[in-house]
């Protein structure tokens, strides 16, 4: 059985103005070290930012990555030295930034605030020579499935709304009606966050924040003990490039 579970306590830790943002991070930057996983394929970067009174993370660079910010609760703000002005964000909305040549950009968490921000990785040596762009998507964007045993809204794959450089990298969101099951493909990995509820997968007891890594299974099979909720990444195991923690791994071990 190839799954790794990292429970909250067991992610990194990070936070922002004296602990007004608090961070939890199943994926963390690699030079961070702290608990969680190693960034894996194109998936570089993962954190779930929580704050209570509000805060702003201010202005700062990024570069050549895609940075996308996903809305779970709460209303948040952001800033970007192209446009020159904040845009509001709410629950379900998604901002990406395609970093490109250069971005400089800023975040306001209002009271109440929580959302995931992940990084993905695509061809650097392409994305470097593109100019940076930032598009925000609204919640009514995303198509909602019904699959009978649990809903999905799908955010990014085939004919979804987001669509990145970065290679094969899907993206939806699982509220379970009943117990229920998922094939997976064995070239791909299946990452899970739980959003909220419990329940078990492939026997493995799972809660809120728990964080999974699947490869090598063929199905992935939840028991729905009280309102679980997931947050689903699947992306490729073979990339036609080396990703940035590949070229520079020997720095972090």
């Amino acid at each position: 059985m190839a799954i790794e579970k990292y429970s909250k306590a067991e992610q990194g830790y990070g936070e922002f103005n004296g602990g007004a943002i608090v961070e939890n991070k199943p994926i963390g930057f690699p030079q961070s070290g702290g608990g969680g996983s190693h960034p894996y394929s194109n998936l570089f970067y993962w954190a779930k930012a929580d704050t209570v009174n509000g805060s702003t993370i201010g202005e700062h660079p990024h570069q050549a990555f895609e940075i996308l910010s996903f809305v779970l609760e709460g209303d948040i703000e952001h800033y970007d030295n192209h446009n020159n002005k904040w845009f509001p964000l709410s629950k379900g909305d998604v901002q990406v930034i395609k970093s490109g040549s250069g971005i400089y950009h800023a975040e306001k968490m209002n009271p109440g605030a929580s959302i995931f921000q992940i990084w993905f990785n695509p061809n650097i040596e392409i994305t470097l020579q593109n100019k940076a762009e930032y598009t925000d998507y609204k919640e009514t964007d995303f198509q909602n499935e019904d699959k009978g045993k649990y809903t999905t809204k799908i955010m990014l794959g085939e004919n979804a709304p987001i669509q990145l450089v970065s290679e094969g990298v899907e993206i939806q969101e699982i509220t379970a009606n009943s117990d229920f099951e998922l094939g997976l493909n064995s070239d791909r990995y299946h990452s899970f966050y739980v959003l909220s509820g419990e329940g078990e997968l492939n026997g493995l007891k799972i809660v809120q924040d728990d964080f999974i890594k699947i490869s090598d299974e063929e199905k992935a099979s939840f028991t729905n003990q009280s309102g679980l909720r997931l947050f689903y990444i699947s992306n490729p195991k073979e990339l036609t490039h080396r990703t940035y923690y590949q070229s520079n791994m020997n720095r972090y071990e």
